[in-house]
This record gives structure tokens, C-alpha cells and sequence, in this order.
């Protein structure tokens, strides 16, 4: 069962239809099982339509690869030199989206090995472990990260004049920008806060607003991410 469907000796020679639709097949399924429990285990924050197509391509690309190299190392070269014309103009995800990436790229290499019972069993065991860890929330802080923005006047001392609220309402807080907005008239502080447990968001709002003039003040549910 673990055993490969190919003569590791001489890969071009046993290669058959077969051998050939197993590998693809069973990459195309476990790209599939790999997709769905990463839609499943990430309902906060839904990955896009094509991150989860590429999640099931992936693996059926990788094994045809493999199987087109085989142990031929003239054509391993050839493909070194195709694929570093390519250029991925997309922003790289988060740790997890890549670990997902690399998570399928294994199972990719290990079908087009012809290794299939291996490649089952690693992406059965993997995607049962991502979902026992997401089932018990593993690493999950119960404290709630947001980005705040407070508009202030430009004769205002920003330096100074939030930080006793936010030491009472927030376990950590860090003004990360300051810009100005209006034409120069006002400005914008942004702070990425984490709050504290059974905290009135209202309450840390109402604080906010007496001390800024009753300018605008947003909280957003998850921190800003880097802009490229």
C-alpha cells in the first residue's frame, strides 16, 4: 500500500495511463479534502474563491511535474529554467494561507511519486490535526485585537492626552501613524489596541470623544494590514 506505483529505477519506462490518472486523481482529491478544511476551520475570515480552487489544482500540478522530470535530470533543468520566467504578482497570504500552499505542495510531490498511500495518509492526518486545533481555538487570545482612529484637533497634544484611557480600557495599545486629514487642519491617530475582557467598547468610545472634541472615532474589528 505504501509501496510506489513506479519503478523508482526507471520512472519513464513504467509510467502508464494507469499509473498516470491514479496519481493525478488521488493529488485532485486530496487538493479537494485540503481546500475544504481549510473553507471549514477559517469561517472568521473566509478565504477567496481562488485560493481554494489553487489549494485543489495545486497537487494534480505538482505530480504531473514530478512525473514529467522523473529522474531525468537534463528535463528537471529545462523546467528550472521555464518556471523562473514566471512572476506571482499576488500578495503572499498570511502564515496559515502558506502553510496551506506548502501543505499542498507536498501531497503534490508525494503522488507524483507514485507514493499514494503515503500521500493519503499524510493529508488525512495533517487536516485531521488543523481541525482538532481549530476545534479547541489552540493559540486563540480571548482578548480582541482591533485598530483604532481618533481625529483630533492640530493644537491638540496627542502625546499625552489618550494615554490614561486607553491603560484602563486596552491590555496593550500602540500608535502605529499619524497623518493629517482636512487639508491639514486636523489630524488622524492610529492605534492598533488590544482590549480587555467584559470591556464596554461604548464606554471606551464615550472617554475617547471627550477628550478629542467629539471628532470622529472608528474601531475596527481587526487590525489594519500592511498596504503594498
Amino acid at each position: 500500500m505504501f509501496d510506489s506505483i513506479f519503478n523508482s529505477t526507471n520512472a519513464d519506462a513504467t509510467i502508464t495511463v494507469t499509473s498516470l490518472l491514479i496519481s493525478i486523481v488521488t493529488a485532485l482529491l486530496l487538493g479537494a479534502m485540503i481546500s475544504v478544511v481549510n473553507m471549514k476551520t477559517q469561517k472568521e475570515n473566509p478565504p477567496s474563491q481562488s485560493f481554494n480552487l489553487t489549494l485543489v489544482i495545486l497537487p494534480a500540478i505538482v505530480a504531473v511535474i514530478i512525473l514529467l522530470v522523473g529522474s531525468n535530470i537534463a528535463r528537471a533543468f529545462s523546467l528550472a529554467g521555464a518556471f523562473s520566467i514566471i512572476r506571482f504578482r499576488s500578495v503572499a497570504g498570511g502564515p496559515k494561507d502558506i502553510t496551506y500552499v506548502l501543505f499542498s505542495l507536498a501531497v503534490g510531490l508525494a503522488s507524483g511519486m507514485g507514493y499514494i498511500g503515503y500521500a493519503a495518509l499524510m493529508a488525512a492526518i495533517l487536516c485531521l490535526v488543523v481541525i482538532l486545533l481549530e476545534s479547541f481555538k489552540f493559540g486563540r487570545s480571548s482578548a480582541s485585537s482591533k485598530t483604532l482612529k481618533i481625529t483630533i484637533p492640530e493644537d491638540l497634544d496627542y502625546e499625552d492626552a489618550f494615554e490614561g484611557v486607553l491603560k484602563r480600557y486596552t491590555l496593550h495599545y500602540h500608535l502605529s501613524m499619524v497623518k493629517t486629514t482636512n487639508l491639514g487642519s486636523l489630524y488622524q491617530l492610529i492605534y492598533n489596541v488590544t482590549i480587555k475582557e467584559n470591556i464596554k467598547e461604548k464606554d471606551l468610545i464615550d472617554e475617547l470623544r471627550c477628550r478629542n472634541g467629539n471628532l470622529n472615532i472608528s474601531l475596527i474589528m481587526s487590525p489594519q494590514t500592511k498596504e503594498y
